[in-house]
């Protein structure tokens, strides 16, 4: 690897990240299947993460816990906890940031780090890698692979099509190689290719990424014009940059923490709710976390969408619809009186089973539109009392009485990160 000219870019992956984690907090599971599931009475046993002995008897992740028993019977199930994984990625990353302060969160298990200046000090990128492997088993247990290339592109296909695979967890992928080692692996192992996406180029006669990578790039849009519309050059091109290794963007560090283009929550009931005083409950308590999370990063906005599924599992009906508000707003009751406006005139009345809201279209909140009809600065104070209590106590600290309801989930959802417990 010519490091002198060319950036020398990792993708760091911690491996079966949650249930690596569990296992070092319980070394008397060192030796036994471990998956880290929902909780099933709550509709939401699924797999999040397996161990690699899990994963010998064929458990995946994303699947039924139901299914992953039938297929090991001695899994030993934990249920996640956020908070700590969460943490536990923050110190990954702080150990990361002793080798460069070139570091970009991708997920809560994944990021990129540019090495390139980091050599003079640390050595050559292999040495680097396994440094850093070692200091992070030896201080969180979890072991993290790493895919080495000039670019992100690559060194995320180096991560996930071969260091996951190979015993020391450590592949370079160079662009001098990627017609040699990318092109001939099939479709449906590229970066941003999922399973629908995979029928779809076998439809266009492409089985192999090279398939993909040697049709110029004007005649790869024409097919995509003619199979997803006018609107797909952009798609196309992003598949055809893929193909080829091509990546021109920096490591930036604080990308994970951009401003958001909507805030939004969605919920999966533990059971059907088909009365509409329950389903009011239900909106609000999603409306009030939309709303409190738009106030604490200092956004309004001005298009409401709200979503909803609704039983039978077999067939299920739903919808997802949005309208403008006239003033971009982040107060509750506003945006809760738009979100029922929304549902009510979409619903089916089939029980629901999932809903949704959104706020999006988003501006800065100090700069809004006053009205001789209601006083803002009163409501606005009332809000930020409100979010300073919850902030300092917990989010439990002041519920609607409504929420005190057998309907009610603020409570459970108090207790949970991203649907999942703390």
């Amino acid at each position: 690897m010519n490091t002198k000219s060319e950036r020398v870019i990792f993708l760091a992956d911690c491996q079966s990240f949650y249930a690596s984690v569990e296992k070092a907090d319980h070394p008397e599971y060192d030796n036994r299947p471990v998956a880290v599931a929902g909780d099933p009475a709550r509709r939401s046993g699924i797999i999040l993460a397996a161990c690699p002995i899990a994963k010998s008897f064929g458990v995946t992740t994303a699947e039924r816990l139901g299914e992953a028993l039938k297929k090991c019977p001695d899994l030993v199930i934990m249920r996640p906890r956020m908070q700590h994984y969460i943490d536990v990625s923050l110190m990954i990353t702080q150990i990361y940031e002793e080798f460069t302060d070139l570091v970009e969160i991708f997920s809560i298990d994944e990021q990129f780090l540019d090495v390139s200046a980091s050599q003079s000090i640390f050595g050559d990128p292999i040495t680097i890698a396994k440094a850093m492997q070692q200091r992070v088993m030896s201080q969180t247990g979890v072991r993290i692979r790493v895919g080495i290339s000039t670019n992100k592109i690559l060194a995320k296909i180096a991560t996930d099509i071969w260091a996951k695979k190979n015993k020391n967890g450590i592949f370079t992928l160079l662009p001098s190689d990627v017609s040699t080692k990318l092109w001939p692996e099939p479709v449906h192992k590229m970066f941003g290719v999922g399973s629908r996406m995979t029928k779809h180029f076998a439809k266009l006669g492409m089985v192999t990424i090279g398939d993909i990578a040697r049709t110029p790039l004007p005649e790869l849009k024409d097919k995509f014009r003619a199979r997803f519309g006018k609107q797909s050059d952009i798609h196309a091109e992003v598949m055809w940059r893929t193909a080829n290794g091509l990546d021109d963007s920096p490591v930036t560090p604080g990308t994970f923490h951009t401003p958001p283009k909507s805030v939004g929550h969605m919920m999966t009931l533990p059971r059907d709710y088909a009365d509409s005083a329950e389903v009011d409950t239900i909106l609000l308590e999603l409306t009030e976390e939309v709303c409190r999370d738009c106030r604490l990063k200092g956004y309004m906005g001005s298009v409401v969408t709200v979503s909803c599924m609704c039983s039978p599992y077999e067939a299920p009906t739903g919808f997802s619809r949005q309208m403008k508000m006239p003033d971009p707003t982040n107060n509750t009751n506003k945006v809760f009186e738009m979100v029922k406006r929304i549902f009510y005139q979409y619903w089916d009345q089939m029980p629901v089973r999932r809903a949704g809201v959104m706020l999006s279209t988003l501006v800065d909140d100090q700069h809004y539109q006053l009205t001789l009809f209601e006083n803002q600065e009163r409501t606005r104070a009332l809000d930020k009392v409100t979010d300073t209590i919850k902030e300092r106590y917990g989010s439990a600290a002041i519920v609607r009485a409504s929420s005190l309801t057998r309907a009610g989930q603020a409570l459970e959802r108090s207790m949970k990160i991203g649907g999942h417990y703390k």
